[in-house]
Formats: C-alpha cells, sequence, structure tokens
C-alpha cells in the first residue's frame, strides 16, 4: 500500500478511536460536571503533554539527520570505491585487472544483497568485507617499478580506508533504529495525554470528539512518521543503491 494512504488510514483511524471514546465516555458521566477539572488537568496537560512533544521532537529531528547522513555516507562509500579503481590505472598486472574486477564485485554485492538485507532490518552477510579485505591485500601487496605507481598504490589504500569507514557507519546506521525505552516513553507519554483530555470539560459533546480526536490525530502522526523513519533504508525513508548503482557504471567503463 502507497506510504501516505497508510499514514492516512493510520492517522484517521487514531482519530475516529479516540472520538468515539470521548463522545462514550462523555455520555457515560454527562451529569458530573468537569468544568472544575479543567484548571487542574489544564496544568498537568501542559506538563505532561510538553514533555511528550519535546521527546518525539527531538527522536524525530534526530531521524532526520540520520537520513540525511546516512544518504551522504552512501554516495561516499560509492565515490571511493570508483577513486580506487582510479588509483589502481596506474599499477601493474596482475593487480590492476584483480582490483578493478573486486570493485566491481564489491558494488554488486552491495547494490544486490546487503540493500535487501539492510531493507528488512536483517543481518547483513560478510561477503562484503571479505571482498574489501581482499582489495585491501592486493593493493598492499601490488608491486610498483615507478614514484607514480608507488603514489598511485597509497592514494588507492587511503580510499580503500574511506570505504571501509564509509561502509561501518552506513551499516551501523541500519540496525540503529529507536530504542525499547524511546518508544515506551512515546507511547506512555502519548497515551497519559489523550487520557487527561477526557478529565475537561465545557464544550458540547461533538465539539469535545472534534478537540480530543484532533489532539490524537497529531500525536499519531509523529508516531507514524518516527515509525517510518528509524530505519534510513526502508520505510519513509527508503534510500536507494542509487550511488552504488551508479558507481557500477563509472566502474564497468573503467571509471
Amino acid at each position: 500500500m502507497n506510504l501516505f494512504l497508510t499514514g492516512l488510514f493510520w492517522i484517521v483511524g487514531v482519530m475516529v478511536l479516540t472520538a468515539v471514546l470521548a463522545v462514550v465516555l462523555r455520555r457515560a458521566r454527562q451529569r458530573e460536571g468537569r468544568e472544575a477539572n479543567n484548571e487542574v488537568a489544564g496544568q498537568v496537560f501542559t506538563v505532561v503533554g510538553g514533555v511528550n512533544v519535546v521527546i518525539a521532537a527531538f527522536v524525530l529531528i534526530s531521524l532526520f539527520d540520520a537520513m540525511d547522513k546516512a544518504q551522504d555516507t552512501t554516495y561516499e562509500e560509492a565515490n571511493a570505491l570508483v577513486a580506487v579503481q582510479w588509483a589502481s590505472e596506474s599499477l601493474a598486472e596482475p593487480a590492476r585487472s584483480k582490483v578493478q574486477k573486486l570493485t566491481t564485485e564489491y558494488a554488486t554485492v552491495v547494490s544486490e544483497q546487503e540493500w535487501p538485507d539492510m531493507q528488512a532490518g536483517r543481518t547483513v552477510g560478510a561477503e562484503g568485507w571479505t571482498l574489501l579485505s581482499t582489495l585491501q591485500d592486493t593493493v598492499e601487496r601490488a608491486k610498483t617499478t615507478t614514484e607514480r605507481q608507488e603514489n598511485s598504490r597509497v592514494a588507492a589504500t587511503g580510499q580503500i580506508w574511506t570505504v571501509y569507514e564509509a561502509r561501518q557507519v552506513r551499516l551501523n546506521s541500519s540496525g540503529s533504529g529507536v530504542s525499547g525505552v524511546v518508544w515506551f516513553a512515546i507511547l506512555v507519554g502519548s497515551l497519559m495525554s489523550v487520557a487527561l483530555m477526557f478529565m475537561f470539560g465545557g464544550p458540547g459533546l461533538y465539539s469535545y470528539a472534534i478537540i480530543v480526536s484532533m489532539l490524537s490525530g497529531a500525536i499519531g502522526l509523529l508516531m507514524f512518521a518516527i515509525y517510518q523513519l528509524q530505519n534510513p533504508f526502508s520505510g519513509g525513508a527508503s534510500v536507494g543503491p542509487d550511488a552504488f548503482v551508479s558507481a557500477l557504471a563509472r566502474l564497468s567503463h573503467g571509471g
């Protein structure tokens, strides 16, 4: 189902549920005036609702930053991989051909095998690390006879380290998510915020239901956004393997 439709159904469902609950509770206690609760309930709601919104907003902002960082990291890793092949052009055979083969295989493994695993939240296999280690060993052992070849070998070694660092950041990002403690705090805070609304009195029955449903809808929207963005490689963020697809095109044409 389309992401926007899913979000719409989720938010509308929460709003309808809380609106019905508000009507049922108000009718069940229609004769009991709750206007006297407004001042105290309002003060408590300000604290509880404020803390919950601050936590949710902080989490959401950090997830947006993580998504941007994941996007930048994938391009940094892919560009460094291409740079390794560029630097290897000056190396002697068989090192040059082996480096070209390994860089292409690495980009293929990342885009076709690792990306589906990251999207599904599964543990990424060790094949990528094996290829990267073999690539590093190949460059380190490459024989050089001229200063240019040695400079190219050193440059390739530096770019491999960049690939290694960016890869580690990418894998860490795919398994980070939002911790259970944070989810617990947001869920409990959201339930408490909505529950406090049932303590207020004053507006007409249906006006009251609309007010409660709007609050629950806003909270539901925040929670839906957090859920969709907790893994930058799936859900609403869905950072794709575009960087490595582009890198493969350049690698297949010799950079």
